[in-house]
């Protein structure tokens, strides 16, 4: 959407390029084309209409764009399990762990289990071992017993809620969802402990021996698929 201002030249689309995914193009060219409709009738210049807040939209206005997504049979990733669980229907399934058998190796002929996106770069790689946490269960359990030595801890919340007592205590993380910029990422950030995300995982076991490569540089956010993918960090099955 490109705006023309009385008296200024047009203001160019902020999100000139294309969303990273089909569903957030879809979403985000609903929401601009609202906006439009919206700055369309309200005969106002551009500063004005948004200085009146005549282009925001409305919570029914926000919900008919959702309901409209998900009739189109667009689903949302999950960032949080619990949104899994209280809306089902809005939410792709979360992904299993795979086991194809079929692993390509590092340089020193070890296999492969992982691959993902860093958050941050760290002063060096890290090796430790590999536990799921996926349920409160695991969480209360480590917080009553502690949270055992060199604890690779895997988890399917991007949302950083489930695992947020016990998150200090983790020698590093690998998150099979969100991205960078996710609440996860942000709190590993914050707590300096090194974290992938979005990661692919396929034959990691829980209690594995894991090298994982955290001393690579951090993912750009902002990077295509094509050079995203070049970057991706490896998570090293060692024993």
């Amino acid at each position: 959407m490109t705006v023309k201002t009385q008296g200024v030249g047009p203001y160019p689309d902020k999100w000139a390029r294309e969303s990273a995914t089909p569903l957030v193009e879809r979403y985000h060219s609903a929401v601009r084309a609202l906006a439009a409709e919206k700055f369309e009738r309200s005969g106002m210049s551009w500063e004005e209409a948004v200085e009146a807040g005549v282009l925001l939209p409305t919570r029914e206005e926000l919900e008919q764009i959702e309901a409209d997504v998900l009739a189109e049979g667009y689903r949302f990733d999950v960032s949080a399990t619990i949104s899994l669980k209280e809306e089902p229907d809005k939410y792709k399934p979360l992904a299993g762990i795979t086991d194809s058998g079929e692993h390509e190796t590092d340089e020193e002929g070890r296999p492969i289990v992982g691959t993902g996106d860093n958050v941050f770069k760290a002063p060096a790689d890290i090796t430790g071992t590999a536990r799921y946490i996926s349920d409160v269960d695991r969480v209360m359990e480590m917080l009553t017993e502690g949270v055992p030595d060199n604890t690779v801890a895997i988890i399917d919340d991007s949302g950083g809620t489930l695992t947020a007592p016990i998150l200090g205590d983790f020698t590093a993380v690998v998150c099979m969802g969100g991205t960078v910029r996710s609440h996860l990422g942000i709190l590993t950030r914050e707590y300096n402990v090194p974290c992938l995300m979005n990661a692919e995982l396929d034959g990691l076991a829980d209690g594995d021996e894991v090298l994982v490569e955290y001393s690579k540089p951090a993912a750009d956010a902002y990077a295509d698929a094509d050079a995203a993918a070049h970057h991706r960090v490896r998570i090293v099955k060692v024993s």
